[in-house]
Formats: C-alpha cells, structure tokens, sequence
C-alpha cells in the first residue's frame, strides 16, 4: 500500500507499506548534487555527506557506530549528480531507534573542524583512487567532455583543488542555503503503521526550515567530439554516446528496452559480436544516464591497444544500425528482461525506498508495479526504431578514450 503524506513542517513523505517483511528502510533525500555547485566549490555536496557521520551534539562517530551496529542495521549516504541520500534500513522492531539515529544525524551534526581537515585527506585519496581506476575515470572524463566543467559535467567527488578550499563556514551556507523542507524529501518502506510513522516523524524532523529550491543551472548543451586522454595503463577504456532524454520523459522505457538489445546484458547485440564472436574485450556494455532535463544514452568498452579501432568500428556500426536490426524477437526478449529486472529489484524494503522516492522526485507521483508493466508490455517495434533513429541522429556522438593510445592512432569517423 502506497501512501504519500505532509509533515506538519511541510515536509512530503512518501510510504510504501509491506506487512510481510520484517524490516524498514527510511530516506532523506535532498534534491541537490554535483550539478549544483559553483564550480569553485566542486565536491561539496559529497564531502558533507561525510561530515554527517562525524559526530552530533549527542553522539561521537564512535557512537553512531556502535547504536547501528546494535540493532543490526545499515546507515549510510550517497551523493549523485542531482541528489544526496541518508538513509536506514533496520528490523522493524527498531524503526523509532532509527528514526533517532537518521534525524539525529542529519539534524544535529556539529562538523568539527579537525574532522573536516581529516577528512580532506580521505576525499583526495578517494579522488587518487578513482583516477587509479581507469574504467572508472574514463566515465568522468566523459561527462566533462559532453556537458563541459560545470554543472552536470562535474564529477561528483570535486577536484583536488576545490576539495582543499572547503571550510566549515562552506557547510554550514550549503545547508542552510539547500537543507530544507522545499528541497527534502523523506521516503519509507517496509512493515510499519503509516499514522504511527508520521507522528514520530514530525517529531524528530518537524524542527527543519524551509530552505530554497536548487538551481539546476539551466538545461545543458550536449558537445559532440572526439576526446583522446595518452595513459599509461595495460587496456584502452572506451566511452561513447549520444544525447539520450530526460529521466521523466514517456519514451523512458522505450530507450530501456533499446538499451538491453543494444548492450545491457549477456545476450545483447554488443556483448555477443564483440565478446563472444570475436573476443576483442573482456567488458562491455551500453548504459543511460538520464537526469531532470537530459541525458546520454553510450557503451562502455575495455580492449587492447592493438584492438582499438576495431572495436570502435563495431561499436558504432551496431550502434548506427541499431534501427534496422532491431526485430519483433529482440523486442519480446527486451520486455521480459525488463519485466524481471523490475520486479527482481523491488524485492528489498531499501530498493522499494529508493524506487518511491525516485518516482516522487522525477515524475511527481507513483506508478505501480503493474502499471509499469503495462508500460513496457505497451512497447511497438515502430516506437523503438523511431526513438533509436531520432536519438542516433540528433546532436552526433561523443566518443572518450583512456589509455596507452595518442590522437594519431584512433582512426574511427564518428
């Protein structure tokens, strides 16, 4: 049972009520991320959530340790492009100790200022490790090279440079600039009494103020290109997409469905002639990132050095003729595997927290399971070879390479 609700601050609350589990995962979602930051202040968003777990005015770091480890539980945060999360899935019987524990937190934090300087050190070793990471650090790469080095573009775990300039007085400005009612958004579900919840919730987070709505930074230009990073690393990392469309858009299932016959599982048209035909990679796989008013719809790749232009002429002749090949049996085969991954995904009380919290932020409202299962079961042939024409066709293609290679040797024509 679905139920959405109103602290008495204000404050919406979306609920998804599951009688036969024995657990709960509640949310605070704020709608801010990397893509709102000032460029000089890149990271911010992702280095409070840290800060959060550094002590309160009533528990050490130590103690909130110990009390979620006393009741079993799972606390912990993570920061997108659009949104930063806190949150806590305990058994049932705990659910009012969690609520503590999360408001607590998420209220009360103090931000000590030798533990802000500590953790500057954390953050740039987590950057070093990212840009260890080729098949990681190719992805942000990419997003600078398609949406440049602001807003969307920036990475989410900030720049070296930018991470040493924060101080605590940049905290506590960022929170009370965006850590309010009108950009929060709590979200819970599992085996809990609505009217009991809502009760303890006003309690705990009715003292939050209003705050100010994020800027998005207006709606961002898609550059299309090719952009050649030399590294000295065993395998060339491949990124390349076009622009894809909006995580709210009603084409949104009809792309997740070309996604999976172009390349997002084993039996895709990528994974089948480049990996098992020809073993030319070990990983490959095609991707969406979609977000409130874009996004990219790309393929990942990892081969040799000697492979590279030949991947990339696969690449980009499936990707191109995706239109024609797509067939009735590519399109039944995509909707079952979408049918399983959905219902497959919503089997834990934290995944169907994420999913109604992700649906109220995005689209406004809920949809249910079934009726998004009569949205994928609604696909025709003759929308996906529509939308994959128009988007492969649109503002052209961006391509990222990470490795061993130079501008010289890549001899692909986007």
């Amino acid at each position: 049972m679905f139920k959405k609700a109103h602290l008495d601050n204000g404050m919406p609350l979306v609920m998804k009520q599951l009688k036969n589990m024995h657990s709960v995962s509640l949310g605070v979602w704020v709608k801010v991320g990397s893509r709102n930051e000032p460029p000089h202040k890149n990271g911010i968003s992702h280095f409070l959530e840290h800060m959060f777990f550094k002590g309160t005015k009533k528990r050490s770091s130590r103690d909130i340790s110990v009390d979620v480890d006393y009741m079993g539980g799972d606390l912990n945060a993570f920061t997108s492009k659009e949104s930063t999360t806190f949150y806590i899935k305990v058994l049932d019987e705990y659910l009012d100790k969690g609520i503590s524990l999360l408001s607590d937190i998420f209220l009360h934090s103090t931000f000590p200022e030798e533990e802000i300087e500590k953790e500057k050190g954390v953050i740039k070793e987590e950057i070093k490790m990212v840009e260890d990471t080729p098949e990681d650090y190719v992805h942000d790469l990419f997003s600078q090279a398609v949406w440049g080095n602001v807003g969307i573009g920036q990475p989410i775990l900030g720049r070296t440079d930018t991470i040493k300039t924060i101080t605590r007085e940049d905290l506590i400005n960022y929170i009370k600039k965006f850590y309010g009612t009108k950009d929060t958004l709590l979200a819970c579900a599992g085996n809990f009494e609505p009217e009991r919840l809502v009760d303890t919730l006003n309690r705990r987070f009715g003292t939050l103020r209003q705050g100010s709505e994020p800027d998005t930074g207006g709606y961002p230009e898609f550059h299309a290109g090719q952009n050649i990073h030399s590294k000295d690393c065993s395998e060339v990392h491949i990124c390349l997409a076009a622009e894809g469309i909006p995580q709210a858009s009603p084409e949104r299932y009809c792309l997740s469905a070309l996604n999976a016959i172009l390349g997002a599982g084993v039996s895709s048209i990528l994974f089948q002639e480049i990996r098992e035909k020809r073993g030319l990679v070990y990983s490959i796989h095609s991707f969406l990132a979609s977000y409130f008013d874009t996004g990219l719809w790309g393929v990942y790749a990892g081969c040799s050095r000697k492979n590279v232009n030949e991947v990339l002429d696969l690449i980009l002749r499936e990707f191109k003729g995706l239109p024609e090949s797509v067939g009735y049996s590519e399109l039944e085969r995509a909707k079952k595997q979408l049918r399983g991954n959905l219902i497959l995904g919503l089997e834990s009380t934290s995944a169907m927290m994420h999913n109604i919290a992700r649906q109220e932020i995005y689209y406004g409202r809920y949809y249910s399971l079934e009726e998004l299962i009569k949205e994928i079961d609604s696909l025709t042939l003759s929308s996906l070879k529509g939308l994959s024409e128009r988007l492969i066709k649109g503002k052209g293609i961006t391509l990222t390479i990470l490795g061993p290679v130079d501008k010289d040797s890549i001899q692909v024509q986007l």
